[in-house]
């Protein structure tokens, strides 16, 4: 049984209700959710002009490989409706591994750990929540503390569903 943290992010449509389908969607193929964190919001990265994401982290647990995983989770996008266009675009859903146990690997298909967690607040403050004591394998440093050495200067907040 492996350790996974996957990172979701949306801005299209009702990002909340894609935040829960899309965990539905997952653990109903022989993954259990461990744990999940709270739903932050941010600007867009990368490509600025478009609406703010909300993200969320969560920890699963599964005997699924990580390149069949990968496999899965870009079906559960498509099935979402997600459409392959600009990069860092608008999207329905977005599923990223970002780390499984404490594998580092460089597939054409698949980066592990995955290469934005070292520059990005938006997956950082979602993981700390759930992994902050988490070792980076690469960096041999905490996730707590590889925020503590980002470079993104990106808010971002806990959202308020009540708005």
């Amino acid at each position: 049984m492996s350790s996974y943290y996957l990172l979701l992010g949306t801005n299209q449509g009702d990002r909340i209700q894609n935040l829960k389908t899309v965990m539905e969607k997952i653990t109903r193929n022989a993954i259990t959710l461990q744990e999940i964190s709270s739903v932050y919001e941010t600007e867009a990265w990368g490509l600025e002009d478009q609406p703010h994401f909300l993200n969320q982290a969560c920890h699963i647990n599964t005997d699924i490989k990580p390149l069949d995983l990968l496999s899965l989770l870009k079906t559960i996008e498509k099935d979402m409706g997600r459409e392959t266009g600009e990069k860092w675009g608008p999207r329905i859903i977005d599923i990223d591994i970002l780390y499984v146990d404490d594998l580092v690997m460089n597939h054409e298909l698949l980066t592990i750990p995955h290469p934005g967690v070292y520059e990005r607040n938006f997956v950082l403050l979602p993981l700390i929540e759930i992994a902050g004591e988490f070792v980076d394998p690469v960096k041999k440093i905490t996730v707590d503390e590889i925020y503590d050495l980002c470079p993104d200067t990106k808010e971002v907040y806990l959202y308020d569903e009540e708005e």
